[in-house]
C-alpha cells in the first residue's frame, strides 16, 4: 500500500477542484423555465410524437391524442399520486402541459384530456397517459470528493491493478476469466486506451503501462481480418462464445461502429508509442469503412465479419463515425474522408435527428423486430449532440439540433433525484443518467456521455446551467467511487439483492468516466 500511495501521490501534485456555483437561484429558476418548453413535440411537423414509450418526463410533453369531431377546446386534468387534480383548458388535445408542469409534484401521474363542446359539455375522451412526473435540476448538488485528476489517475490506476488487465505483462491474448473480454473490440480496446493514460498520468508506470497497451493492441491486430479481406485491418465485436458473443445472431459477426472505436483505440496507443503500426491499423479501417459505406451516407450497423456483407436492414447511427473522422482532421490534418463524413451527417439529419429516433444499439441488445422510438438512447443522442457542438463552424442548425438531443436525454434518462423506496432508501445514487429504454438502469457512461454533451454546449455558448448540469453528474462519479481502490462502479445503483452489483464492472465504462473526469479538470482549471 505505501507503494501505491507514492505513486500515486506523485502523479496527483498540482490537482485541484473547481470552485462551485454562487447564484443557484438564478440557475434553478432558469431550469423551471426551460423545463416549460416541450422537446420536439409532433404537432410541430417535423418529427413524429417521440415519446410513446416514455415513461417519466422532466420537460413538459405534448401527446399524440385524438382530436374529437364538435369540440370546442379540451379539458387536461392532471391527477397526482395523492389525487390533486391540476387543470386547465386548450384548443387542441396536442398542446403540452406547460401551463401546470411546474406545478405538479413529483410522482405517478396521470393525465386525462376531455373533449368539451362550447356548452362546456364532455363529449368524448380524447386520450390518457401515465407517466412519472420527474425532479427538475435543482442545484447545489454535492461537491466533488476528490479533485477530479486524482479521481481519474485512481480509477486507472484501479483497472490497470486488475488481474485480468496485468495478464497483458505476459501475454498477447486476454485473461477470459473476465468474461466482458469477449466483446474485443469494446473492453480490450478500451484497456489498451486505460494504459496509454497510465502511461502519460503515472510516469513511474509508464514502461510497464506501455507493455499492456501494445500486447493488448497486437491480440486486436491478430484478430482483426487481412489486409485482402472485405473487412482489412477491422478487428472483431466478439471473440469466443461468452455472454452476448454466443447467440447464434452474433456468431461470425461484428458490428460497424465498433470498428470506429478501434480507430480511436490505435490513434490513441500511436500517440503514445509513435509506432507508425498502429497508425496504419487506424487508417486501414477507415478505408475498409469508406468501402462500407452506401451511396446515401449511412453505414450498416451489423455485417458478416467474413464477407462484409450486412446481416440485416438496420442504420447504424453514425455518431462514432463522424467523430472518429473529426479526431483525424483535427489532431493529423487528415482530410481525406470528409465526404464520408459529409454524407454521415446528412443521413443522419434526415433519418435519425429529423425522426428524433436515436435508438440504441448495443452489441449485447438485439436491434431485430424493435418498433420506432422503443429503444431511446442517450448513448446515440448525447454523443452526437458533443460530436455537433465540436465541429469547427457550428451552425445554427447544429446547435438546435445539438441542443434538443440534450434535452432529449436529460428528459428521458437523466435522474437528479429519487423518491425512496418503502424502507427509506433511494434505489440510486443521483444526479445519474439511465442507459436506454431496454436496461432501466445508472450507467458511470451514460452520466459521461450526457455531462460531455452539456461540457460542450457550454465551451460553445457559455451556458452557465449547461455547466452546472454537467458538473453535477460528474462530481457524483467521484461520490460513488470507492475511496479505497479507486473503482468507479459501472452501476450506480444500490442494491441489496443484487449480487452482479459487486462484480459487475464493464473496463470501457470506467475509462469514460476517467477521460471525462480528466476533462473536466482541463475545463476547472479555467473557472
Amino acid at each position: 500500500m505505501v507503494a501505491v500511495a507514492v505513486i500515486l501521490l506523485a502523479a496527483l501534485s498540482g490537482c485541484k477542484t473547481e470552485t462551485p456555483e454562487k447564484n443557484w437561484s438564478k440557475l434553478n429558476s432558469k431550469a423551471a423555465d426551460e423545463y416549460l418548453e416541450p422537446i420536439r413535440p409532433g404537432y410541430e411537423g417535423r418529427n413524429p410524437y417521440w415519446n410513446i414509450y416514455a415513461k417519466k418526463f422532466t420537460y413538459a410533453p405534448a401527446f399524440d391524442f385524438k382530436e374529437v369531431e364538435g369540440a370546442d377546446s379540451y379539458r387536461f386534468v392532471v391527477t397526482d399520486a395523492n389525487g390533486k387534480d391540476f387543470s386547465f383548458n386548450a384548443k387542441s388535445p396536442h398542446d403540452p402541459l406547460s401551463p401546470v408542469w411546474n406545478d405538479i409534484p413529483v410522482g405517478d401521474t396521470r393525465l386525462c384530456v376531455l373533449a368539451v363542446n362550447k356548452d362546456g359539455q364532455v363529449l368524448d375522451t380524447a386520450g390518457t397517459r401515465k407517466f412519472f412526473r420527474d425532479f427538475p435540476f435543482q442545484g447545489p448538488y454535492h461537491e466533488a470528493t476528490l479533485p477530479y485528476r486524482e479521481s481519474a489517475i485512481k480509477a486507472a490506476y484501479f483497472i490497470h491493478k486488475m488481474p485480468s488487465v496485468q495478464y497483458w505483462l505476459d501475454h498477447t491474448e486476454p485473461d477470459m476469466s473476465y468474461n466482458l473480454n469477449t466483446y474485443a473490440t469494446k473492453i480490450i480496446g478500451a484497456t489498451v486506451i486505460n494504459e496509454c493514460i497510465v502511461a502519460k498520468e503515472i510516469p513511474s508506470l509508464r514502461e510497464e503501462a506501455l507493455t499492456m497497451a501494445r500486447n493488448a493492441a497486437e491480440f486486436l491486430i491478430a484478430q482483426s481480418r487481412p489486409e485482402e479481406d472485405p473487412l482489412a485491418f477491422i478487428p472483431p465485436t466478439y471473440y469466443q462464445e461468452l455472454v452476448s458473443s454466443g447467440r447464434e445472431e452474433n456468431k461470425d459477426k461484428t458490428m460497424t461502429m465498433e470498428a470506429c472505436r478501434a480507430v480511436d483505440v490505435f490513434l490513441t496507443i500511436y500517440d503514445e508509442t509513435k509506432d507508425e503500426r498502429y497508425f496504419k491499423q487506424a487508417i486501414g479501417i477507415m478505408n475498409s469503412l469508406q468501402k462500407l459505406q452506401r451511396p446515401d451516407g449511412s453505414l450498416p450497423i451489423k455485417v458478416d465479419f467474413i464477407t462484409g456483407e450486412p446481416v440485416n436492414d438496420v442504420g447504424a447511427m453514425l455518431g462514432p463515425f463522424v467523430s472518429v473522422i473529426q479526431r483525424l482532421e483535427k489532431d493529423y490534418g487528415i482530410n481525406d474522408y470528409d465526404k464520408m463524413r459529409t454524407a454521415a451527417e446528412d443521413w443522419m439529419r434526415k433519418v435519425a435527428v429529423s425522426t428524433f429516433n436515436m435508438t440504441g444499439q448495443f452489441e449485447d441488445v438485439s436491434v431485430l423486430g424493435l418498433h420506432m422510438y422503443e429503444n431511446l438512447t442517450n448513448c446515440t443522442a448525447a454523443p452526437y449532440a458533443r460530436y455537433l457542438l465540436g465541429k469547427d463552424v457550428v451552425s445554427p442548425e447544429d446547435l438546435a439540433d445539438a441542443i434538443d438531443l440534450i434535452r432529449l436525454s436529460e428528459d428521458q434518462f437523466v435522474y437528479w433525484d429519487f423518491l425512496p423506496n418503502k424502507n427509506g432508501i433511494k434505489p440510486f445514487c443521483a444526479p445519474c443518467v439511465f442507459e436506454q429504454y431496454k436496461y432501466e438502469m445508472a450507467v458511470d457512461n451514460s452520466s459521461c456521455n450526457v455531462a460531455n454533451a452539456y461540457l460542450s454546449l457550454y465551451e460553445e455558448t457559455g451556458d452557465r446551467l449547461a455547466y452546472a448540469k454537467g458538473k453535477a453528474l460528474i462530481d457524483n462519479l467521484t461520490i460513488v467511487q470507492d475511496q479505497i481502490t479507486g473503482r468507479i462502479p459501472t452501476l450506480l445503483a444500490f442494491r441489496g439483492k443484487m449480487k452482479e452489483y459487486n462484480t459487475f464492472f464493464w473496463i470501457n465504462c470506467c475509462v469514460a468516466s476517467i477521460q471525462t473526469l480528466l476533462r473536466m479538470d482541463k475545463i476547472a482549471e479555467n473557472e
